[in-house]
């Protein structure tokens, strides 16, 4: 049998959109930073409702679990990616040891 492809979240949208109703309904602020959501915002806005997966899908966690997720912001989410909650927190706040990826960049002065 073949694997399903694409993005698990999906493969049952009837479950994970349960799962998201219930997480809009259960919280009101960002695991991640600690701000109030605004539940109102269109989805594509950085500071919209999103479900976090506490373990995060691509390391075996469960997209329809309740206990699994939590409420973040669009950009907290992204940020975070599938890293450490501890260490999404603290790239919040800025304390985060990130290291650079490319060379830095440098405009001309003429």
């Amino acid at each position: 049998m073949a694997k399903p492809s694409g993005n698990p979240r999906y493969a049952n949208g009837a479950r994970r959109r349960a799962v998201r109703r219930r997480v809009l309904a259960a919280y009101d602020t960002c695991h991640i930073c600690g701000k109030p959501v605004d539940k109102r915002l269109p989805a594509r806005d950085p500071w919209s409702a999103e479900v976090d997966e506490l373990l995060p899908v691509s390391k075996g966690g469960s997209p329809y679990e309740f206990t699994n997720c939590k409420l973040s912001h669009r950009a907290c989410n992204e940020l975070r990616s599938n890293k450490s909650i501890e260490w999404a927190r603290q790239a919040v706040r800025g304390e985060a040891d990130v290291k650079a990826t490319s060379v830095p960049f440098r405009t001309s002065t003429w």
